[in-house]
């Protein structure tokens, strides 16, 4: 867990006339206070299934002051020694070893000449390992390595932004005394996220199950092209850059500060809460002089450090900035890289710039 001591000060800071910082660089105070993302990876012999995460307490958590630190807890169930396992409908190889599963010609032709389906785009191909990250939402099995049929699962799951599929080679049965190293099953996996997955967190190589060694081919990622839709707002992609801003014409930091979710999956609308909680504050704590800061405008995007999660990040702003001034693609932290992965821009629907700019001097 992740102090939250210095949580409540950050924002407060946010809340106050001033911001946290002169630029739109990622705001370390912000991460660090902020709770450990649930990481997760499924367990051998776990049923097909998907996750439903509690909205109006991820809504809660976007407009609290301080946010809340509750963390989702996984169950795993062990299933007992030699018990059958499900089986799989993919190739096995020959000889049955985990060697021979992770060269085998028919898992990685077939998992580089996947077709990327319609409404996405491919962030890896062909890793042995599976995806380890936030906002988890479920996995299926299925009969044949689709993409196609793995994308339209994942359109009907709310929560995935996502998905990873890819081949596993599981044991026949529960390994344990009596059936140490059993017979193995090839299962084609089609797993849910609301994260943004990459080679990076491609990173669950399987395991050790007794003397039965788990391992991952032909593990494939692809992420949704369309724009999340928030109510009231339009929405741009960035790619993988956030908003950098100048100063506007009057000398002004448009710039309030920054939020970081990390307890349920990519939701736009999250950011669009917090944007709206945080006007009601600033509205009724206004400053000594002057207006209060509106926010108008702000941009969100998934936080990864060294390719793992940090969660889903928000900054907010008074003024509307095009993606022109998209430039900031993460930075460095010491040895760890910092990236800003499936950026989006939202701007209020009723946002009017009445900033009047000085009259240029004359040539």
């Amino acid at each position: 867990m992740k102090s939250t001591t210095c949580l409540i000060s950050t924002l407060v800071t946010l809340a106050g006339a001033s911001p946290l910082q002169p630029r739109q660089l990622l705001d370390f105070a912000v991460l660090d206070a902020a709770p450990e993302p649930s990481v997760y990876q499924e367990s051998i012999g776990e049923q097909p299934h998907t996750v439903t995460y509690d909205l109006p307490a991820a809504t809660q958590a976007a407009t609290a002051v301080p946010l809340p630190v509750a963390k989702r807890d996984i169950e795993v169930k062990r299933d007992d020694s030699c018990k059958a396992l499900p089986k799989g409908s993919g190739p096995v190889p020959s000889p049955d070893t985990a060697q021979a599963f992770l060269s085998f010609p028919d898992l990685i032709n077939t998992a580089g000449s996947a077709p990327v389906p319609v409404g996405y785009f491919q962030t890896f191909s062909n890793e042995q390992g599976s995806t380890s990250a936030y906002g988890y939402s479920g996995f299926s099995t299925l009969a044949t390595y689709d993409t196609a049929e793995c994308a339209r699962r994942c359109d009907n799951v709310k929560s995935c932004s996502g998905f990873n599929l890819y081949y596993e080679r599981d044991p026949s049965y529960v390994p344990g005394p009596g059936c140490e190293d059993p017979e193995s099953n090839t299962v084609i996996k089609c797993v849910y996220w609301g994260d943004y997955i990459s080679a990076g967190n491609a990173n669950n190589k399987g395991q050790w199950r007794s003397k039965f060694q788990v391992v991952i081919a032909g593990s494939n990622g692809y992420m949704k092209t369309r724009i999340p839709s928030v109510s009231g707002y339009d929405g741009v992609s960035l790619g993988d850059a956030s908003i950098n801003a100048p100063l506007d014409c009057l000398g002004q930091d448009t710039y309030m500060g920054a939020k970081v979710f990390t307890t349920s999956y990519f939701d736009a609308g999250l950011c669009a809460a917090a944007c709206a909680s945080q006007n009601d504050y600033n509205t009724a704590h206004p400053p000594e002089t002057g207006s209060p800061k509106i926010c108008q405008f702000f941009v969100t995007y998934m936080s990864q450090k060294n390719g793992r999660s940090e969660g889903q990040y928000c900054a907010l702003y008074t003024k509307s900035w095009d993606s022109s001034y998209a430039t900031n693609d993460g930075q460095w932290r010491g040895k760890d890289h910092y990236t800003n992965n499936y950026a989006f821009a939202y701007t209020n629907k009723n946002y009017v710039d009445n900033t009047v700019c000085p009259a240029a001097a004359p040539a």
